[in-house]
This record gives C-alpha cells, structure tokens and sequence, in this order.
C-alpha cells in the first residue's frame, strides 16, 4: 500500500475519521475459508503494491495455508513510488527491495508454496494500464479460481485500478471475485452507505494467525522507518497500521 498524499485524500472527499469499534463487526456473517476456496480449488491474490497482499489478506492467507489450498500471488507493482524525492529509499533501491520484503512475508505467515507473478506495472499509474493488466490477469486465472483483491472503491487509484481490472477479468473467465477494503478504513467507519455491507464477511483471526500476520507486516522494512532524507514518516506508522491490526478481516464477496 503505497501513501497517498493530503491533497489526494481531500480530492476525494473523505469525511472526518471515527477510529471504529471491533464490537460493530460483530453482527456481520463469519467468512469460512474452507468454504471459499474449495479442495483443489486456487486461491489467487492480486496486490497493487507490495504489502498489500498482507495488511489486508494476510490473515486469508494463513488460514488457506494451513488448509493447503493452492495459494498464487500476482503483484501489480514493484512499490517503486512509495518514497518520493527520496535519496535514500530511491525508486531503483525499492524495485530490488519490496519484492524481497514480499517473499520474506510470505515465509513468516508460513504460505511457502506461493506462486508469485510480478507484472511490473507503474506504481502509481495503474489505472492508466487498466486494461493491459485485466488482458494480463485473465491470462493468468482459470475459470474454477478464488481472486481476492482490492476493493474496486477502495480510495487509492492503483487500489481502484487493480480492482476494476480483476473484476472484469473474473467476468471473462468465470473466476469468483472477492474483494478486500483496505485504504477504505482510512477514511470510512462501521455503517458508512459507501460500503456494501451486505456483501461484508468478517474472517476472524485466532492468536496465531494474528501473530504471523503481525510478524509478516514487519518484514516491510522500507515502509516502517522514517525516511531522513526528505522528513517523511514511514508510510506504515503505528497509527497507519491500526484497522490492520484488528483480530479481524473483511472481505466483500
């Protein structure tokens, strides 16, 4: 998950932030893994940027780990634009490096057989390829595959982008969508209109999963330190980091 600037969240109108209340998610069905993705079946991650195949589906994907279901991750970007006017996070140092954080995190949520497909599209300018990544995802799944990715009203354009594209890919093929709101809590709470809570499942995450997943967000390195070259705050700070922290993940199906 790549920042947006002040000026790219006021553009998009977001309201004042309310820090939501675990106990309001409480009332929304209970996703049930082994039931999404069936035996035999594949579940196909799709992240914007690195990370975000665990902030928000990390606690997915060690459930399905365990379940040894087959498990592929396709990443859009390389992140390579989550530092701007940096001389020490330079886009060049992030291509080599957030790919790395990725496999580093896919081995502490324990998920080792991964099939990682790394598209190398501009971080930052998704959407301005939307329809070169959907003919890219629809080569890459198969009509009996889960796609679980960022919602399509996500709040960040790669995010957005990466949804509408896979979205339309699941249509082509047959594949079954699942989304997963991830910039959205920054600037949504519990019982906003903008999301479509009917469609909301809450995947409840038992101490260890939580502690892998907890474990795998620390292996972004470049995302958690301040950046002295240019004053800016790690783009995962503690505050950043809250509604991914939760026991909890959501997904719309």
């Amino acid at each position: 998950m790549d920042a947006l600037t002040h000026s790219d969240n006021a553009k998009r109108g977001a309201p004042e932030r309310r820090r939501p209340s675990w106990d309001e998610f409480d009332t929304l069905p209970e996703l049930q893994p082994d039931r999404l993705v069936p035996l035999h079946g594949r579940a196909v991650f799709i992240a914007p940027h690195p990370d975000d195949e665990v902030l928000g589906m990390g606690g997915l994907m060690v459930r399905l780990a365990r379940l040894q279901r087959k498990l592929a991750l396709i990443a859009v970007t390389d992140g390579d634009a989550s530092h701007r006017n940096s001389t020490v996070w330079t886009a060049d140092r992030l291509r080599e490096t957030r790919p790395n954080e990725t496999r580093e995190a896919l081995q502490r949520l324990r998920a080792y057989n991964v099939d990682v497909t790394r598209l190398r599209f501009g971080d930052g300018t998704v959407g301005s390829s939307e329809r070169a990544l959907q003919s890219q995802i629809e080569h890459l799944i198969h009509a009996d595959d889960v796609v679980i990715t960022t919602w399509r009203f996500d709040g960040h354009p790669d995010h957005e982008a990466t949804g509408r594209a896979a979205a339309a890919a699941c249509v082509a093929s047959g594949a079954h969508l699942v989304e997963a709101p991830i910039w959205a809590w920054h600037d949504s709470a519990p019982g906003d209109t903008r999301l479509p809570w009917g469609r909301a499942r809450r995947l409840s995450l038992d101490a260890s999963t939580h502690a892998r997943k907890r474990h795998a967000i620390d292996a972004f390195t470049s995302q958690l330190e301040d950046d002295p070259s240019n004053q800016q705050k790690a783009v995962l700070s503690d505050a950043t980091l809250t509604p991914w922290l939760r026991p909890f993940e959501i997904y719309l199906v």
